[in-house]
């Protein structure tokens, strides 16, 4: 039997396998962090840090103190009830990241989408003094303003990395939106703007309409393993020419099949979020063993031997007119 040697490298980050739990519902306490590592995970992305919600509670609490401030002098020492003085949200999240960074026992990366510049660095510094082994910027930017153009969007992107890398001294990683007009130029002006990882790609989620309200609907609606190709396809494209820069593939991820997928495009590690949402933290278990048995299977002993085997770089040739023949393969297949 092959002797199996799954260890990867990602954002400097030694692991011992290449799945790691994303950001979600599970990884929001230090309890389910814990259960993740207990499960399994080489590490965890904790639930991303919305500026919104933050600067909402501070405002909400500030204008509280304002009203009561000319009746209740003693307020400023503690009058107003626990559910208004209580520790910001900011301070509650990073108490959070705190205790999971020293009991979780794995890297805890820190998950952030702001808004504002001065947001995105006093956050990240934050994170770091708070124990994040890494920041991951979740940037979501919808193009809501007609007159602005893609290139605009994309530098905004590219100074909001810079000035959290001038912020922090650990490694920061960009979750893309796969709606860029150049993904792949798009990925590369964020390397050469300091970027230590890219995470392939932000699901965003969009709501519904409640015919019966005629409001929109908040609607989560988990991934399934379709996802996975539109990963695999920028994946394949990126990998070998970023340099050194870590790739980590999520969405669509719900067997070790699929994080077969990803590292044979050249992903470093594999991010979950449905299945582990839907099956539970020992749902982890799951994918290491059925990537772990495919390798064992196939004779390949390490992941750099599989790493990008089946990656554009590799196969060699026009890379766009390989997509567009696999598309003429598609829709002229006789199944559809």
């Amino acid at each position: 039997m092959t002797a199996i040697d799954l260890r990867t490298r990602y954002l400097g980050l030694d692991l011992p396998h290449p799945v790691v739990a994303s950001a979600s519902p599970l990884t929001r306490s230090v309890e389910g962090i814990c259960q993740l590592a207990d499960a399994g995970a080489a590490a965890v992305v904790m639930a991303s840090i919305y500026e919104e919600q933050i600067v909402a509670a501070e405002l909400a609490e500030l204008a509280l103190l304002e009203a009561d401030g000319g009746t209740h002098p003693e307020a400023s020492g503690g009058f107003f009830p626990a559910t208004v003085t209580e520790r910001s949200v900011l301070d509650q999240r990073l108490e959070t990241l705190r205790r999971a960074a020293e009991r979780a026992g794995i890297p805890v990366i820190a998950s952030l989408n702001g808004v504002s510049r001065a947001g995105w660095t006093d956050f990240a510094g934050q994170l770091e003094q708070a124990g994040a082994a890494a920041i991951e910027l979740n940037v979501f930017r919808i193009p809501a303003d007609l007159s602005e153009d893609g290139p605009h969007i994309d530098r905004e992107c590219v100074e909001v990395l810079r000035a959290v890398k001038a912020s922090v001294r650990i490694p920061v990683s960009v979750k893309l939106s796969p709606f860029h007009s150049s993904t792949g130029h798009f990925a590369l002006q964020l390397v050469q703007a300091g970027a230590d990882g890219l995470a392939l790609f932000n699901r965003f989620y969009e709501p519904d309409i409640d015919l019966a309200t005629l409001r929109p609907q908040p609607d989560f609606d988990l991934s399934t393993p379709a996802d996975v190709r539109l990963g695999l396809t920028w994946m394949s494209l990126l990998h070998g020419h970023l340099g050194h820069t870590s790739l980590a593939a999520t969405s669509g991820v719900w067997s070790g099949d699929d994080v077969v997928k990803y590292l044979l495009t050249g992903a470093d590690v594999v991010m979950s979020t449905s299945a582990l949402l839907r099956h539970g933290p020992q749902h982890v278990g799951v994918l290491v063993h059925g990537l772990r048995d495919w390798m064992e299977r196939h004779g390949i002993a390490t992941l750099d031997a599989l790493r990008g085997r089946l990656s554009a770089a590799q196969r060699g040739g026009d890379p766009g007119a390989f997509l567009r023949e696999q598309y003429r393969a598609i829709t002229t297949s006789r199944r559809l």
